[in-house]
C-alpha cells in the first residue's frame, strides 16, 4: 500500500522565569514519493513540492523574526530555543543537490520565488555581495550550501498570512485557531519558521519524499487580573494565564485533516527543582510529585484541566532536576466544549532556565567614521561551571566553541588584526584557535567571512575576541532611504560542537518518541555601523534655489514678451482723459486764445508711454544680465 500524505498539529506551553509564557505551535507535513502520488496531493501544499522539484532543494529553513532572544532569562540550552531562537529580521539557507557552477543560479531563482511567495524583500539575497558560502562552521555546511541574511526586514502580518495558507485548515481550524494576529505581534518575541527536507536524492534518480516543518514560537506576558488581586503582595509570583487570556480564543476541536492534535504543558528542570512538594529530597522526588495521581492538589500550582498523559525525562548529565510534560488530546473537545487550558499559580516561584555553556555578547569598539573593531564577548554561565567541575579532573578538559561571523562588503576587515583574550589576558592565536577559514571580501562582489573554531580551557570565565576594520565609502546611489540610520552587520552565531540539546521523555518505564539532537547554538546582537554619510539636503537646496531663479527669470521674460503695449498706452489716455474735467479744459482754451495759440492735446500718455517703454528696456537688459552671469559662475 502506498504511503499517505500526513499532518499533525502540535502547541507548546511553557513558563519562563520573567512572568512570561512561551508558545511554541509546531506544524508537520509530510508528502511521499512523488510515484506515489503522482503531481497531485491532497493535504501536502503543491507551492512548496514544485519549489522542491523546480531547485532540486535537499534542505532549506527560512525564518521571520521580530525581537531578540533573551538567553539569560529564557535559556539556550533546550532544543526549542537552540533551533528556533534566530536573529531579527529574514534568515534563508539552503543546500541543493545541483552541480557547484549551477548553485549560484538555483539560488537567485528560490530568493524570487520566496519573495513572492511570502510578500518579503528576499529577492534583495540574489546578490552575490549579500550571501555566503560556509564551509564547516554552519550545521547544515555541505559544498552545495547558501547563507543568506536580512537584519533590517520588517515582519508583519504580510508575511504570515502566506504562511498560513500553507496549512491544510489554515487558521480556520485546530490550534492554528488561536493565532490571533494583534496577541501574537504584542509579544516580545515572534518568529515564523519553515523548514524543509528532502528524504530523497534527485541527482541519482531517486523519487524524494518532502517534510516540511512550520513552526511559530512567542513569547507574551499574560494578562493575569487575578493573580494580581490574590497575591499583590507578592513579589515573585507568577502570573496566572489560560489559552483564553492569552489569545483571545479557545480551541473548539482539531483540524479534520490532521492525524494528531496535541497541547503540551513543559515544566522546566530548573521549576521542578524549585516546586514545593512534602518531604521533597532532590529533583527526582520533586518530579514523582509533579506524575503522582494527586499532582493537581499540590501546593504550588494548579491545572484548570486534567492531563491526558503525563511524560517523565530521562536522566540528563547536565541537570540533577529532570523537566515534566503533560501532555492533553485536542481530539475529545468540540465546539460545545472547547479546550482552553488554564495555570494557576498559588506560591511564589523563582528559578533559572538551563543557559549555554558560554553567554555571548558582540558589540563595537572605537570611535569616529574611519576605523573600527567587532568585539565577541564570552562569559561563563552556571552550567559550565557545572560541566567543568564534572570534567576538569585530570586538568585536561577542553571546550571547543565555534564562531561564524559575515561582514558586509564595506566594512574592510583586517584578519591579520585578530586578537583573543582569555580571562582578560591576551593569548596567542595559534594557542586557542584550533582551525580557522577566512574569505576576504570583495567591493560590491561578496562579503567577508570568518569561520573559527576556540579551543579554550574548561575552567574559563571570559574570552574575547576582536577584530579591526575600516569603513568604506559608498557611492551615492548606494546609500539607502535611511542612510543616517547606519547600516546592519548580521548576527554571528556561536555553536558548540561538543554539545547537543535534546530532551527524551518516559511514559510508565517506557522510552517514548525521542526528538532528534540538535546543535547548542545561540546569536549575537546585530551590530549598526554608521557610515560616512553625505549630506542629502544639500543636493535639494541646489535644485530649489535653480528651479527659483530660473521660474522668475522666464516668468518675467514672457511676461515682457508676451505684454502688448499698444492696447495699454490706449488704456492710459483713456484714463487721463476720464480724470480731465470741464474746468480744466476751458481753461486751456481761454489761455489758448489770450496768447494767440492753437490748443494742443495733453501730452502725458506719450510721456508715460515712453517712460514705459524705457523701463522694459532697462528690466529685459537686467534679467538677460542676471541670466549670463548666472550661466557663467554655475558652469
Amino acid at each position: 500500500r502506498p504511503k499517505q500524505e500526513e499532518f499533525s498539529e502540535e502547541l507548546l506551553l511553557k513558563p519562563l522565569p520573567d512572568h512570561k509564557l512561551l508558545a511554541h505551535f509546531h506544524f508537520q507535513s509530510s508528502a511521499p514519493p512523488s510515484t506515489s502520488n503522482g503531481c497531485h496531493h491532497h493535504l501536502f501544499p503543491k507551492a512548496i513540492s514544485q519549489l522542491v522539484q523546480k531547485f532540486r532543494i535537499k534542505e532549506m529553513e527560512l525564518s521571520f523574526t521580530q525581537g531578540h532572544w533573551n538567553y539569560e532569562s529564557w535559556g539556550g540550552f533546550d532544543p526549542i530555543s537552540s533551533s528556533n531562537a534566530k536573529s531579527p529580521g529574514v534568515e534563508l539557507w539552503a543546500v541543493f543537490d545541483v552541480p557547484q557552477h549551477h548553485i549560484d543560479a538555483s539560488w537567485k531563482n528560490l530568493t524570487h520565488t520566496l519573495s513572492g511567495l511570502f510578500c518579503a524583500s528576499i529577492n534583495f539575497l540574489e546578490s552575490t555581495a549579500t550571501y555566503s558560502t560556509p564551509e564547516w562552521s554552519f550545521p547544515p555546511a555541505s559544498g552545495n550550501v547558501r547563507y543568506g541574511t536580512l537584519p533590517c526586514e520588517a515582519v508583519c502580518t504580510e508575511n504570515l498570512t502566506p504562511w498560513l495558507k500553507l496549512l491544510p485548515c489554515r487558521d480556520k481550524a485546530g490550534i492554528a485557531l488561536l493565532l490571533d494576529r494583534p496577541s501574537l505581534y504584542r509579544g516580545f518575541y515572534h518568529s515564523q519558521q519553515l523548514h524543509l527536507t528532502s528524504t530523497g536524492s534527485s541527482s541519482e534518480g531517486i523519487d524524494s519524499g518532502i517534510i516540511l516543518e512550520q513552526t511559530l514560537t512567542v513569547v507574551l506576558q499574560p494578562n493575569s487580573e487575578m493573580a494580581i488581586e490574590v497575591h499583590a503582595s507578592e513579589k515573585h509570583i507568577q502570573p496566572s494565564w489560560s489559552l483564553s487570556s492569552i489569545f483571545g480564543k479557545q480551541v473548539s476541536g482539531i483540524c479534520v485533516l490532521a492525524k494528531s492534535s496535541s497541547v503540551y504543558l513543559l515544566l522546566d528542570r530548573g521549576l521542578v527543582a524549585e516546586l514545593k512538594f512534602p518531604n521533597k529530597e532532590n529533583g527526582k522526588s520533586a518530579a514523582n510529585g509533579l506524575t503522582s495521581e494527586n499532582f493537581w492538589s499540590n501546593p504550588s500550582f494548579e491545572l484548570s484541566a486534567n492531563p491526558d498523559r503525563i511524560f517523565l525525562e530521562e536522566s540528563s548529565s547536565h541537570s540533577k532536576s529532570l523537566s515534566i510534560l503533560y501532555m492533553f488530546q485536542v481530539e475529545k473537545y468540540s465546539e460545545s466544549e472547547p479546550f482552553d487550558i488554564g495555570l494557576m499559580w498559588k506560591v511564589p516561584v523563582a528559578w533559572l532556565c538551563q543557559q549555554t555553556p558560554l553567554h555571548a555578547s558582540r558589540f563595537l569598539m572605537g570611535s569616529g567614521n574611519q576605523r573600527a573593531a567587532i568585539a565577541i564577548s564570552l562569559k561563563s554561565t552556571q552550567f559550565t561551571e557545572g560541566f567543568m567541575s564534572a570534567n576538569s579532573k585530570d586538568g585536561s578538559c577542553e571546550l571547543r566553541v565555534a564562531v561564524f561571523q559575515v561582514v558586509p562588503w564595506y566594512d574592510k576587515v583586517y584578519f591579520h588584526s585578530l586578537r583573543v583574550f582569555v580571562d582578560q589576558q591576551p593569548r596567542a592565536v595559534s594557542d586557542i584557535i584550533e582551525k580557522i577559514h577566512v574569505l576576504p571580501s570583495k567591493d560590491k562582489m561578496s562579503p567577508g567571512v570568518m569561520e573559527v573554531v576556540l579551543k579554550l580551557p574548561c575552567r574559563v570565565n571570559t574570552a574575547a575576541l576582536t577584530i579591526e576594520f575600516d569603513k568604506g565609502f559608498l557611492r551615492i546611489d548606494e546609500y539607502t532611504s535611511d542612510a543616517n540610520q547606519g547600516f546592519d552587520i548580521p548576527s554571528a552565531i556561536i555553536s558548540f560542537p561538543n554539545f547537543h540539546a535534546s530532551m527524551v521523555f518516559l511514559e510508565d518505564d517506557s522510552l517514548n518518541k525521542s526528538p532528534e539532537k540538535c546543535p547548542v547554538m545561540s546569536y549575537t546582537e546585530v551590530l549598526l555601523v554608521p557610515l560616512t554619510t553625505p549630506d542629502f539636503s544639500m543636493p535639494y537646496n541646489v535644485i530649489t534655489i535653480t528651479c527659483t531663479v530660473f521660474a522668475l527669470y522666464f516668468g518675467s521674460l514672457l511676461n515682457v514678451l508676451q505684454r502688448r503695449v499698444a492696447e495699454k498706452e490706449r488704456f492710459l489716455k483713456a484714463k487721463a482723459a476720464k480724470k480731465t474735467g470741464r474746468l480744466p479744459l476751458l481753461l486751456s482754451k481761454l489761455s489758448a486764445k489770450l496768447r494767440g495759440r492753437r490748443l494742443e492735446p495733453l501730452h502725458s500718455p506719450p510721456s508715460s508711454s515712453s517712460f514705459i517703454n524705457s523701463k522694459l528696456v532697462l528690466k529685459v537688459i537686467l534679467e538677460a544680465g542676471l541670466a549670463v552671469g548666472w550661466q557663467y559662475f554655475s558652469s
